[in-house]
């Protein structure tokens, strides 16, 4: 390689309410990945978020990383890998997929292999099942996707213009345990209704009509009203933020942040009165993260960090 690679990938919050492994929106908090050659494969970190991560192979973005190569008949040169995070694990903001795609990109650079934006976004969603979090994750702004065991699309549209207000509990949340609570089928005729919602969700969204967006937001049949007995108070805390002057609410992904979407300019005044009034999270704005992954070298001795 003779140069540093650094990757970086966003955050991502995913559903926005009824668009349930649909919708996906890139947050402005990054993996960073920087890639030095080396004599063996060593994972290094010196972020909290990260403390505690598997140190050699056995570290998932390698595991990926050597499974996308291999799909390609290619082996990646050993190197030393020193990943730095401000994603919080384990509450909805995208940290696994973060990952996924930083591996996607690593295994793409090492091994030449020249993947079309196309072909990361099936390689990532056949690992996680779905498009949201690696679909914005990758495209940046905000995505609408659907996959299924043949095909993977995804429609990337334009940065929101909004602030974002994250409201993150202290306790994590796993993603396989809030799959659990959910119901294996709907009646036809709520399937229909929470179809609905999320149609009229994508329309206001790319309309930019935000009051419609909040009312949509706060109106999913998908998993709601599921995972709310996994997050106390959460009904109540969804429909009571709005007072503070948000458009509207959701779980971030599968919980446990919930994300506001708040008019321009005010994230940083909602985010300090909700704080106030909500000492149990930990409430700072955001904004949505304009590109998705992105790729650099450097030119610098590579021995070591």
């Amino acid at each position: 390689m003779g140069e540093k690679l650094t990757i970086t990938v966003p955050a991502s919050s995913a559903n926005l309410g009824p668009g349930f492994d649909s919708i996906g929106l890139a947050i402005d908090r990054y993996l960073t990945l920087e890639v030095y050659e080396a004599d063996a494969w060593q994972f290094t970190s010196s972020s909290e978020h990260l403390e505690g991560i598997p140190t050699g192979k056995d570290n998932m973005v390698y595991k990926v990383a050597r499974a996308l190569a291999a799909t390609k008949k290619k082996v990646l040169p050993p190197c030393h890998v020193h990943m730095s995070s401000d994603i919080p694990l384990a509450r909805g903001l995208g940290s696994s997929a973060a990952a996924i795609i930083a591996a996607i990109e690593l295994g793409d650079q090492l091994g030449d292999l020249e993947l079309t934006k196309e072909e990361k976004l099936r390689f990532a969603s056949v690992i996680e099942g779905h498009p949201d979090n690696v679909g914005a994750c990758l495209y940046g702004g905000l995505t609408v996707g659907m996959h299924t065991d043949c095909k993977t699309r995804v429609v990337a549209q334009q940065v929101p213009e909004v602030d974002l207000v994250l409201m993150i509990p202290s306790d994590e949340l796993l993603t396989s345990k809030a799959r659990q609570v959910l119901p294996e089928q709907l009646k036809y005729q709520d399937a229909v209704q929470a179809g609905a919602c999320g149609n009229v969700l994508v329309a206001a969204l790319m309309t930019q009509n935000w009051p419609l967006v909040g009312e949509m937001m706060g109106d999913d049949r998908y998993h709601h009203p599921y995972r709310g007995e996994l997050i106390p108070g959460l009904s109540h805390a969804l429909h009571d933020v709005k007072d503070y002057g948000v458009y509207g609410a959701a779980l971030s992904g599968a919980g446990p942040t919930v994300l506001c979407l708040a008019p321009l300019g005010r994230g940083e005044d909602i985010s300090a009165s909700l704080q106030a009034d909500y000492p149990d999270y930990y409430v700072v704005s955001a904004k949505p993260a304009i590109d998705g992954s992105l790729i650099s070298y450097e030119n610098k001795s590579v021995a070591s960090l």
